[in-house]
């Protein structure tokens, strides 16, 4: 049994939402985003917070249950405040720059990388070695994070390469003498 999806999620102060059978619509300041949920889950609003529910008991309905609630979950934060990842470059004379839409990337190879962005997507360069990749949709943040990084993901040796912030590189000794 799912315990998450017996808690209930509570609207955020700033955030409208509305239930139109198995799609949840939340409007706030960082935007308008929607989750379709699967049709062995019932949705509810009822006194400011949504209710997730399986329809029956079969292992399909409850496996679905607690992923909808946190599914909704992360669309009332993403209108309200948002998410962010950070990439850390290392190398030497790599680096990054942001010019409008396109993320320029310079990471050891013969030319320069450009990467365009998706709607919804602002980067901002903090330093040449750090970006900020923020946005109000979850999968969206993380998929562009994955698509910057998976061009020069970090290598065990010398640890040069793209990695989030939080990340740790297991490194490798050397060949020995």
């Amino acid at each position: 049994m799912s315990r998450i999806g017996k808690k209930p999620v509570q609207v955020p102060a700033g955030v409208t939402a509305t239930v139109d059978g198995q799609k949840v619509t939340a409007k706030g300041p960082k935007g308008e985003l929607f989750f379709v949920a699967n049709d062995e889950v019932s949705v509810k609003l009822e006194e400011g917070a949504v209710a997730v529910s399986p329809i029956n008991q079969s292992k399909d309905a409850r496996s679905k249950w607690g992923m909808s609630r946190t599914m909704i979950e992360n669309i009332f934060k993403g209108v309200k405040d948002g998410f962010e990842r950070k990439l850390e470059i290392n190398g030497v004379g790599y680096r990054a720059d942001v010019q409008g839409k396109v993320v320029k990337l310079k990471l050891g190879y013969s030319h320069d990388i450009d990467y365009d962005l998706p709607e919804g997507i602002t980067v901002v360069a903090e330093k040449p070695t750090l970006l900020a990749i923020s946005g109000a949709d979850r999968q969206k943040v993380g998929q562009v994070a994955a698509e910057i990084r998976r061009f020069r993901g970090p290598e065990p040796y010398k640890g040069k390469g793209i990695k989030f912030e939080e990340e740790t590189i297991l490194r490798k000794e050397g060949k020995k003498k």
